[in-house]
């Protein structure tokens, strides 16, 4: 099995796992300080650093119902760029989008970046601020 394969077959496994929310089955495929950046203006957005902070921002996006369906895998020595159809099945102003992630891999064969690139982010930006609500002050800041 070539490097290429062995790393989108990680992808594979990863979505996977997302599709039953497995998050063991997730970490396995991530490093533990794995740097993963949401794009956007809303509540879920920003660089989550460590497998806690993906883990956890996983766990929210399974309270919308998101679901992946992957379009697209291509890998190369260090890259994996995948395109897949994402879509939440819970919540007001339901998403249904194409998203491209770009996921780097460290020597050892673990994903330790991923980068997000919504096909629609407004969109994505609206349907979070609508269905998401921040911690109240004082706790937001601490």
């Amino acid at each position: 099995m070539s490097d290429k394969t062995s790393k989108i077959d990680a992808i594979n496994k990863f979505f996977a796992a997302y599709a039953t929310y497995d998050l063991e089955a997730m970490r396995e495929v991530l490093t533990d300080d794995i740097e993963w950046t949401i794009p956007g203006h809303h509540a879920l957005s920003g660089i989550k650093r460590g497998v806690e902070e993906v883990a956890a921002f996983f766990t929210q996006l399974a309270k919308a119902g998101f679901q992946a369906d992957p379009l697209f895998l291509e890998a190369n020595e260090e890259y994996v760029v995948d395109i897949h159809r994402g879509w939440t099945t819970e919540g007001v102003g339901k998403v249904d989008t194409t998203w491209a992630l770009v996921w780097h891999f460290n020597t050892e064969g673990k994903v330790d970046r991923v980068i997000n690139l919504s096909g629609d982010q407004h969109h994505m930006d609206a349907y979070v601020w609508d269905n998401y609500t921040l911690a109240p002050l004082p706790e937001r800041l601490t």
